[in-house]
């Protein structure tokens, strides 16, 4: 599994280190004991082995072979394994955005390598955007609190963030921007919420990839003109969730039309599943010509319908293609954030309750989790998962374990770093 990781690194972020060593580094230099790489690299296997917390450092990295493994990654020079408030104590200075900006570099390296073309929908990257609860505490945590309040009363103050991930149909999730939802004091009349933290998103991504053919996935929240302009204005498609309260003329005129257009409609069955689809373009909804695909489906006598929102232009041809785009919006959530949840990198857990260093634990565990899909999907183990480790998790049991008592030799890291491989991922 060393070598798992070792060749995903080599062949996907071949710069990575030297990415890391052009953050900013806030520390004093005169004092510093740890090089920035080396505690970058154990904020990253923290989650990447998913340990559970931080504490857990102090114990699982303890060993020899573990500190000659995270020289070897790192390529830095390390004596002894940082403690775990040492990596605190820098992620309480760093600026997130520092993170931000690696992890976009991750990502255009991923599209310059051509490796998620595969996954493009018409040309176009799917980017599902979507928030997620953080942290809860009983008691005031930082100024940047948001409150749940009934009755006059506080119940709680929490942290939200709010996604936007760039999903495949191979079942990965890849963080590409990310904005956290928090209120700018503790004085604020209007608490920060979803639909402003969006457009906030939106700038950054736009900024990120300024040519990056985009299409958004976004639920039902986001069906208004505001973000039709949004849209039109950054030359992005969209796929929105559709519900009737959301915009309820606009859905009834949907209605009332598909009736009276009869051949805008098709069916697909395949293994006992039948998808009847329906769709109607250029409904005029104020300056916007807006276009609404639907699609019932039935399943062991159990009916699903899903409606969208759309500025393709529907027919015959691509029906099928863009209902299969939307529903990829549901990847955000089963391969992001409820994988981060409950598959062992623990997003809940309060690793720091400085505001700034839950930030950037949060950001390292985006890129630990961009890492282990590139080796849960890469050709090198996919394959085995099933069969050789039982389950995910125990990919990160085995490589924790691998890295605690062995090592390479100088013989075989030549080896790996003169021998030429190539990782497929998994196909759409």
């Amino acid at each position: 599994m060393i070598e798992v990781l070792y060749k995903t690194m080599k062949q996907f972020f071949p710069s990575f280190n030297n990415w890391l060593n052009r953050i900013d580094d806030p520390r004093q230099h005169g004092y510093i004991k740890y090089s920035f790489g080396e505690l970058s690299w154990i904020g990253i296997l923290l989650f990447l082995l998913k340990i559970g917390s931080r504490r857990q450092i102090n114990f699982q990295f303890n060993t020899e072979a573990f500190r000659d493994n995270l020289a070897m990654l790192s390529k830095a020079r390390v004596t002894k394994v940082a403690h775990d408030g040492t990596i605190n104590y820098l992620l309480a200075k760093i600026k997130p955005e520092q993170w931000g900006r690696l992890i976009v570099k991750m990502i255009k390296r991923l599209i310059r390598m051509r490796c998620l073309e595969k996954y493009r929908m018409f040309g176009h990257y799917l980017v599902a955007v979507d928030g997620s609860g953080l942290l809860t505490f009983k008691k005031r945590h930082c100024p940047h609190c948001l409150t749940k309040e009934k009755g006059g009363k506080i119940l709680y103050y929490y942290h939200n963030v709010l996604e936007a991930k760039l999903v495949v149909a191979g079942g990965m999730a890849f963080s590409i921007a990310t904005e956290f939802i928090e209120n700018p004091d503790d004085k604020v009349k209007t608490q920060d919420c979803e639909p402003a933290a969006f457009h906030r998103l939106a700038k950054k991504l736009k900024g990120y990839f300024p040519q990056l053919k985009i299409c958004l996935l976004l639920d039902a929240l986001y069906a208004n003109k505001r973000v039709f302009n949004l849209c039109r204005e950054n030359k992005w498609k969209y796929l929105i969730t559709f519900k009737k309260g959301s915009m309820p003329a606009t859905y009834q005129e949907y209605l009332s039309l598909k009736k009276i257009n009869p051949d805008s409609s098709g069916e697909h069955n395949r293994e006992g599943l039948i998808q009847s689809y329906r769709w109607v373009n250029e409904i005029d909804y104020e300056s916007d010509k807006l276009n609404v695909l639907e699609c019932e489906e039935i399943k062991n006598e159990k009916t699903t319908k899903f409606v969208w929102l759309t500025n393709f232009g529907v027919d015959k041809t691509n029906f099928i293609t863009l209902a299969k785009g939307g529903r990829l919006r549901w990847k955000i959530e089963n391969e992001g954030f409820n994988m981060q949840k409950n598959g062992g990198y623990n997003l809940q857990h309060a690793y720091s309750e400085h505001p700034l260093a839950l930030k950037n634990y949060y950001l390292l565990l985006q890129i630990a989790h961009i890492i282990n899909q590139l080796m849960e999907k890469g050709s090198l183990i996919r394959s085995e998962i099933k069969k050789v480790f039982g389950s995910i998790r125990n990919i990160a049991r085995l490589l924790l374990e691998q890295l605690r008592t062995s090592t390479f030799t100088e013989n075989e890291l030549k080896m790996f770093n003169s021998s030429r491989f190539q990782i497929r991922l998994a196909d759409p």
